[in-house]
């Protein structure tokens, strides 16, 4: 059995854009009749994914409905879990764009895409069609970062809206900081999303427009998806700790709190998604994802 888990910063001329390079492989012998599935909650994520190897299908809501993902895809953000089907000869190549990065860099405003994906190739067309080619034919992944990197450097170049505005460096704290934002829970005090709005230097109202417009989803339901993020992978990170702990570290009131978030964006209990993501792929080679 071979895997590769490396996550990298992406070239100093992409950070204002990409926020981290996520290359996954899995390759599992004929022995392995049935294979692992990956049991994928929801982040505050917008991504480019190639897949240079055997394709991958998407479950959406556990419904026993695979759908076939294409060899590139722009994926948005959810708000609901999903399985995903790997293949025997599994690769994954994810840009994970920094929040708002998306839409600066293609004018798509990310509601379009949220809880599903496109094809990129119909998005950029013959430019991604060729970087796809390229990535089938790398000997080693490491070669495929600079095929990938350039590409992106070219989508920078050519974007018409790539200005960096005060609301996008907001998007950014709030997915680093969800339990500051989230003032009706957290009880810490913070002055909330009306501050966040001051410091984009726009009204209420136009910073919940823009922010759709970036992120997909309303200011609050994405800072409740990094909070949920970052305690699925406080969780893998610490085992031992109790929910009641994780729920408190990560500023939810009380216990119950973390398990509404489990209800809305899993459809199970703490224990009951924690032990179907037990059986992802990652774990078959003693790796957590945190």
């Amino acid at each position: 059995m071979v895997a590769i888990y490396d996550y990298r910063l992406p070239s100093p001329a992409l950070r204002d854009y990409v926020r981290l390079l996520q290359i996954i492989g899995c390759e599992f012998p004929a022995s392995f009749q049935t294979l692992p599935i990956k049991a994928y909650w929801p982040r505050a994520e917008n991504c480019l994914s190639f897949f240079p190897k055997d394709p991958e299908k998407i479950e959406y809501g556990f419904d026993g409905k695979p759908v076939d993902s294409p060899r590139s895809r722009l994926y948005g953000q959810h708000s609901i879990a999903t399985n995903r089907h790997v293949g025997r000869d599994f690769m994954v190549f994810q840009v994970q764009f920094q929040p708002g990065a998306l839409f600066r860099l293609t004018g798509i405003p990310a509601a379009e895409l949220t809880n599903t994906f496109v094809d990129a190739e119909s998005v950029f067309s013959n430019e991604l069609r060729l970087v796809n080619e390229r990535l089938s034919y790398t000997k080693h992944y490491t070669d495929m970062i600079p095929i990938v990197e350039n590409f992106l450097l070219y989508l920078i170049n050519r974007a018409k809206h790539k200005q960096l505005r005060p609301i996008d460096r907001v998007c950014q704290f709030m997915g680093q900081h969800p339990t500051l934002v989230l003032t009706d829970q957290s009880g810490t005090g913070w002055p909330g999303l009306d501050w966040l709005a001051s410091q984009a230097c726009l009204s209420q109202r136009q910073f919940y427009r823009q922010f759709m417009d970036r992120g997909g989803i309303s200011p609050k339901l994405y800072s409740r998806i990094a909070r949920f993020e970052h305690a699925m992978k406080l969780k893998n990170a610490q085992p031992t700790l109790d929910w009641l702990r994780v729920a408190l570290e990560l500023g939810y009131y009380d216990y119950q709190h973390l398990v509404r978030d489990f209800n809305q964006f899993t459809h199970m209990t703490p224990n009951a998604f924690l032990q179907l993501e037990g059986q992802s792929p990652e774990r078959v080679f003693g790796v957590r994802e945190t």
